[in-house]
């Protein structure tokens, strides 16, 4: 490992986004260590289930707070800086969300905090949000964040926000003039920085607000029976409306750095200002741009176009996931399955290259910020798009089958003294059996291609058992350019249409290697039987 000097002497030069954003972190302290732990969040809405959104943000936080302790020269477990994973529990129960067990249950409850409404799953939690609030914590706990689980509900009903609150009715007009000019008319009837919650019904009302004592806390409002309510806003008797909710929450928790999707961005402004307002400063952070799915359109929960996070790792690694998230946060990415291959086939490329890279070469490295600079030496002897065209042959669309041609590739390879490439022959049989196999249709060879494969096949059965791959490949190469093929592009697709069924495949030196000689001139047989 490089000693910390001198890592945060290459950060300080590093053009990596993550060092970018520390960068500018760093500037917030005037360049210096602050006299206590500098503070990350990353907000979630209990509502519904984690998904791939949530790791992609937790995920970057992470490289921007690893990246900003490299150029302080501190380590992680110097505990100098922190991560909040903040759930809004508080927020109101708009509308019933899809597949969740006794829609009913929750219907009887709309409105009210998603910390008071039952828990319609069969489990021991107390609530809905604490259901989801536990399956936030085991998800995030599961790829291994270093994180700080907070709930809304636990400061605002133990009133830790109690003073955050007073300073927001202290400032109810200042707020107003700030939120107003941005709603609707009819919405700036009803409009409050303070969201009451009703002492018959439970639930978060959108009604007018008057403040009658801003240091006691205490407020008067319309409840829905029409009746005139004085009651606390402190103790978790009221909420914040959610642009100056996130004002609060900065202010309160001293958050120095959030970043939030590109949809968000207006929002961010107004809660800046808000921020300002309460006597605080709005956090730097990185805004994104969000994800596209295949045509191109943005992902939406309720379209049903998202990707979820076990739809990637059924086909794809976990570190391949985050090099694709790593890639160009600012630049709108499609999303979706068919990424997977090369994510894969890149992570790798990228893993295999740092270990023989300079220190600046490293820091700008996708990897380096996946692992945090303890980047893992072993590499693989063969990529996953070749082991996507072993695995799509009939027949081979198993993972024990698949091994026995690998070993024979890789003599020195086994599943236990190579977990990586296990997984990785798993997950390509899987992606094979769903996505390829359905899609191949081998065609009969035609013209000069006839005669190309019987030479090809004539100079494979001459060959000894030993022959490498990047022999075999020169014969390929060589069989090619005797025949009229507009360009040895031609003679490879040529190859991997009537042979594989594909109009893209692997390097056919490779190939041929792994699968076998004597299999492959089957594979030619086939071919040539067909034209």
């Amino acid at each position: 490992m490089t000693d910390l000097d001198t890592l945060a002497a290459a950060a300080r030069n590093s053009k990596a986004w993550p060092f970018e954003e520390a960068k500018r972190l760093a500037k917030r302290f005037g360049g210096s260590a602050p006299d206590r732990p500098v503070l990350f969040e990353t907000g979630y809405g209990p509502s519904g289930l984690p998904h791939i959104g949530t790791f992609n943000e937790v995920l970057r936080t992470t490289m921007v707070r690893r990246a900003f302790e490299a150029l302080m020269g501190w380590r992680p477990q110097d505990g100098k800086t922190r991560l909040i994973a903040f759930s809004d529990d508080m927020d109101g129960l708009r509308k019933v969300p899809d597949n969740i067990p006794n829609p009913q249950l929750l219907a009887d409850n709309l409105g009210k905090p998603l910390s008071r409404i039952p828990n319609p799953f069969d489990t021991d939690d107390e609530s809905f949000a604490a259901h989801n609030n536990a399956l936030l914590q085991r998800f995030l706990d599961q790829y291994g964040f270093d994180y700080e689980f907070i709930a809304a509900s636990d400061k605002y009903n133990s009133g830790e926000f109690d003073e955050a609150l007073r300073t927001v009715l202290r400032q109810n007009d200042a707020i107003l003039d700030i939120m107003l000019p941005t709603l609707r008319e009819e919405r700036r009837t009803t409009y409050s920085p303070i969201l009451p919650i009703s002492p018959t019904t439970g639930r978060v009302l959108q009604v007018p607000v008057e403040i009658l004592d801003a240091d006691a806390g205490m407020i008067a409002f319309t409840d829905e029976d029409g009746s005139r309510v004085e009651q606390s806003a402190l103790g978790g008797n009221a909420k914040c409306q959610w642009k100056v909710d996130w004002a609060m929450r900065w202010v309160a928790l001293g958050v120095d750095y959030e970043m939030y999707g590109k949809d968000l961005t207006d929002s961010g402004v107004q809660s800046g200002r808000i921020a300002k307002v309460l006597g605080g400063a709005k956090p730097e952070g990185l805004i994104y741009e969000m994800f596209l799915d295949e045509k191109g359109e943005k992902i939406s929960k309720s379209k049903g176009n998202g990707l979820s996070i076990e739809d990637w790792l059924t086909y794809g690694s976990e570190e391949s996931l985050a090099f694709y998230i790593y890639r160009e946060p600012r630049k709108a990415k499609n999303l979706h399955l068919g990424l997977v291959p090369r994510a894969v086939d890149e992570y790798w490329q990228f893993r295999g290259n740092y270990p023989t890279q300079e220190l600046d070469k490293q820091l700008g490295n996708p990897v380096h910020h996946i692992h945090n600079g303890d980047v893992p030496t072993k590499t693989l002897p063969l990529n996953y798009g070749l082991l996507l065209n072993l695995v799509s042959l009939p027949g081979l669309q198993d993972k024990e089958v698949a091994w026995k041609f690998v070993k024979r590739y890789a003599p020195e390879a086994t599943p236990e003294s190579d977990p990586e490439l296990d997984t990785l022959i798993g997950l390509a049989v899987n992606y094979a059996r769903d996505f390829v196999v359905p899609g191949l249709k081998r065609r009969a060879p035609v013209g000069h291609e006839v005669d190309a494969l019987k030479d090809l096949d004539a100079k494979l059965g001459a060959l000894d058992p030993g022959t490498s791959a990047e022999d075999i490949q020169n014969i390929v190469f060589e069989v090619g350019k005797a025949y009229p093929f507009e360009s040895l592009r031609h003679w490879f697709q040529a190859l991997y249409e009537t042979l594989l069924g594909s109009r893209q495949g692997p390097r056919m030196g490779s190939f041929i290697a792994l699968y076998g000689v004597e299999e492959s001139r089957k594979l030619i047989a086939e071919a040539l039987a067909s034209a």
